[in-house]
């Protein structure tokens, strides 16, 4: 696909009609076409495309789904966890033709009470149970399922064993392979299905049978492997095998798992992977005598369609889209004239890459319903109208001080944050375990904490006069940096810099997707290889560590790039296929009923303008989306002041199911106490954050600030050495866009494009002490 075509691609989405009722891409299958069956009251209807055609390989179809019946596994085996009450399944395959069988397994997590026991000869009936297991051993058989019981959560909402939500935690952390693994128990007291699976990755190998090694794992397997495990659970709920919905699958992970949560729910049964699920032997995906495709399993003589979609998404510190991450992160940078580069080569180039970045949306003829968005975009004093998104540059002297950018695109970016913000002042009861300051920097006594007014505490956390808790982590917030299911992180990171403050600390910190070490704009880390011809410097010093010459290194990109536009094995570009913004209400997509973003407002490991995108898109496709820009999270921030994963997932349930209860977030407790620090922590933001009082807001004050602010104190969090270096200049996207022969290659259109157009100013700049 070209660049033009691919922008039109793009503008397609993003445009799109809102309120779309969007059906699943599956064309009939199984022998004959057949009607499906309905799907769930939360999820969009489930139906298969109307034709004639018939499976072109029955016999394969027959053995796929066979082999894939979980009641089929004779070594399937279930361990009693008695401390969480939940019964887990050993790792099975999630495919039949696994090329890395130990990451490409599948494993599920039971509330206690869904299970009467376990069958262990076959006859139908509960030969072990909770009371007779031995806690942690495990126990051959298959699960007898009571559809009777119900669970209530944490928030109130109650579910059966049919209504349960499925929360797929998935991995692919910094985009890298993750072996199998157990699922957790931590959604078991909540009523969920857990979910894990393994993943091919970035610099995964195979080894032929003449001892030959070549590289596999590159996109799109990754996110294959999550689509084949989901599947596989899908289908064994729709066969009996395992308790949930089928049509509630929420997909969750933080980091590089952020952002194939957010893939995974934006490529919802999309035919652009099932080459790959079919070549892996996913259940499900078989080629029909017309040369399509049916996306179908036959289960007790009946035709019934299935989806590797999502119902929803819960994606923390999504690192995504990655097609325009390096022109979103260098006009990021750009805006904020008084940011410092390491060398004049890398300001040129973010120079260059902004001007290309506001070429690419303006190219889009993005447009939004600021109903949808919640903003009076236009300042007419409403919200009625549909707004035309667009960048304007003037080189004048009235917009300055973001470099001579503006418009209603940039109107949106700031409308985000300065939300973003007043969520958080208004949020400020649920804070516990915080002290709180006075102006002279002492401890408040615990009556005059009982007495502050969310307006006293809104004006105490504008001003720096706090020292953060333990709020920040409620057990059920997010999945942890790793994005693998482990606990999360602290969400304590320091609050959010003023424009000509420090960099948030967590902005040098070791990335949590498996990156390295950044420190501001002097990344020193090496990464990628020699052969790979990464730019990133090995001292910052250097523009390139690896190349001596412009002329070299553009040769390299132009001849990397012209491999990875040939095409893989199936004839896709396979960075085309880790784009969401492709796929999110296209043709043949399955979208979400709703998604929710979360990152960090202080990170510097992605450009806000790609969750940004992401919720333009899916709002233009009538998705339920929000993004929540954490004021002062960093990268992979826990949830924070009263909310959780496990509240979104049963607000969502209660919105989108007529049956199921309305479910609001909880009144904050009262707090008496003041915390036990000793020193205020917090950051003075008050020089630049306008309060206003206002009736319409729960603190009682309204906040504001500028575009430049924004920028600045975006700036400032800016944790990556090179803008317009592959991404994230930790080396790791390079090896995610490799092939078989290299670990890594150049792919990145846009920054080519600044490179071969601007060569002549470039070229002297280039590696220049």
């Amino acid at each position: 696909m070209t660049r033009h075509a691919m922008r039109r691609r793009i503008a397609a989405t993003l445009a799109a009609a809102s309120a779309l009722c969007v059906a699943l891409a599956g064309c009939a299958g199984g022998d004959t076409a057949s009607d499906a069956t309905a799907a769930s009251s939360t999820a969009k209807t489930a139906t298969t495309k109307t034709t004639t055609a018939t499976v072109k390989d029955t016999a394969t179809k027959t053995s796929i789904e066979t082999t894939l019946n979980l009641k089929n596994n004779a070594d399937q085996a279930w361990t009693y966890q008695s401390d969480a009450d939940a019964w887990v399944l050993s790792i099975v395959s999630a495919v039949t033709n696994p090329e890395l069988p130990d990451q490409q397994g599948v494993s599920v997590a039971v509330p206690g009470a869904y299970v009467t026991g376990i069958d262990t000869d076959g006859d139908g009936t509960a030969d072990t149970t909770a009371t007779t297991a031995t806690s942690g051993t495990a126990v051959k058989g298959s699960l007898i399922i009571d559809y009777t019981a119900t669970v209530t959560s944490e928030n109130g909402q109650t579910y059966t064993a049919k209504t349960a939500p499925i929360i797929f935690t998935t991995g692919a952390a910094g985009y890298s392979s993750q072996d199998n693994q157990l699922a957790s128990t931590q959604y078991a007291s909540n009523g969920y299905i857990a979910m894990a699976s393994g993943n091919r990755g970035k610099q995964s190998t195979v080894t032929d049978s003449d001892g030959n090694t070549t590289y596999t794992g590159d996109a799109p397997l990754c996110l294959v492997d999550q689509k084949a495990a989901a599947r596989y659970v899908k289908y064994n709920i729709m066969l009996g095998n395992l308790p949930g919905d089928a049509d509630r699958l929420v997909t969750t992970g933080g980091s590089g798992g952020g952002a194939h949560a957010a893939m995974f729910a934006a490529t919802g049964n999309n035919e652009d992977y099932y080459d790959y699920l079919a070549e892996a032997g996913a259940v499900g995906v078989y080629k029909t005598t017309d040369g399509g495709w049916t996306s179908t399993v036959t289960i007790d003589g009946t035709t019934k369609a299935i989806s590797d979609g999502a119902w929803g998404t819960v994606a923390y510190s999504a690192i995504t889209p990655l097609a325009q991450a390096d022109m979103a992160l260098a006009f990021e940078y750009y805006l904020d004239p008084d940011h410092e580069y390491s060398s004049d080569f890398q300001k040129k180039m973010a120079e260059y890459l902004a001007a290309e970045y506001m070429e690419y949306i303006n190219g889009l003829d993005l447009a939004v319903k600021e109903s949808a968005v919640g903003f009076d975009l236009n300042g007419d004093g409403d919200t009625k109208d549909t707004v035309k998104l667009t960048i304007e540059h003037d080189s004048g002297s009235k917009y300055q001080s973001t470099n001579g950018y503006h418009g209603t695109y940039l109107d949106l970016y700031l409308a985000e944050f300065e939300q973003n913000l007043q969520w958080y002042v208004d949020n400020l009861d649920y804070a516990s375990g915080w002290t709180w300051f006075d102006e002279n920097g002492d401890a408040l006594s615990d009556a005059e904490v009982t007495a502050m007014s969310t307006a006293d505490k809104a004006t105490a956390f504008l001003e720096g006069r706090h020292a953060k808790g333990s709020s920040g982590s409620d057990g059920m917030g997010g999945p942890g940096g790793a994005g693998d299911g482990s606990a999360p992180g602290d969400g304590n990171a320091p609050s959010g810099e003023p424009p000509s403050g420090e960099a948030p600390s967590d902005a040098g910190s070791a990335g949590p997707d498996g990156g390295n070490s950044s420190g501001g704009s002097s990344q020193t880390e090496v990464v990628g290889t020699p052969d790979a011809g990464t730019t990133q410097s090995a001292s910052g010093s250097q523009d390139s560590a690896n190349y001596d010459s412009f002329s070299a290194m553009l040769a390299t990109y132009e001849s990397d790039i012209a491999s990875v536009e040939q095409g893989d094995k199936y004839g896709n570009n396979i960075v085309e296929l880790y784009d969401p913004l492709n796929y999110i209400g296209a043709d043949g997509t399955d979208d979400p009923t709703w998604a929710r973003v979360v990152m960090g407002a202080s990170e510097g490991d992605m450009s806000m303008f790609g969750s940004l995108n992401m919720e333009i898109a899916w709002l233009n496709a009538g998705v339920d989306a929000t993004i929540e820009w954490q004021w002062d999270g960093g990268h992979v921030p826990s949830e924070t002041l009263g909310e959780s994963l496990s509240l979104t997932v049963d607000e969502m349930v209660g919105k989108y199911d007529k049956s199921a209860k309305t479910i609001t977030k909880a009144k904050a407790a009262a707090v008496t106490e003041n915390g036990d620090a000793t020193e205020a922590t917090g950051t003075d933001i008050s020089s630049w954050v306008t309060t206003k009082k206002s009736s319409k807001t729960t603190s009682g004050l309204s906040v504001s600030f500028t575009l430049a602010a924004a920028a600045a104190y975006r700036a400032k969090g800016a944790s990556k050495a090179v803008p317009g270096f592959d991404v994230i200049d930790y080396g790791q996207e390079d090896y995610e866009f490799g092939n078989a022969t290299q670990d890594a290659r150049h792919w990145d259109k846009y920054v080519l494009a600044v490179l071969q157009e601007h060569e002549d100013e470039l070229s002297p700049l280039f590696n220049a002490d």
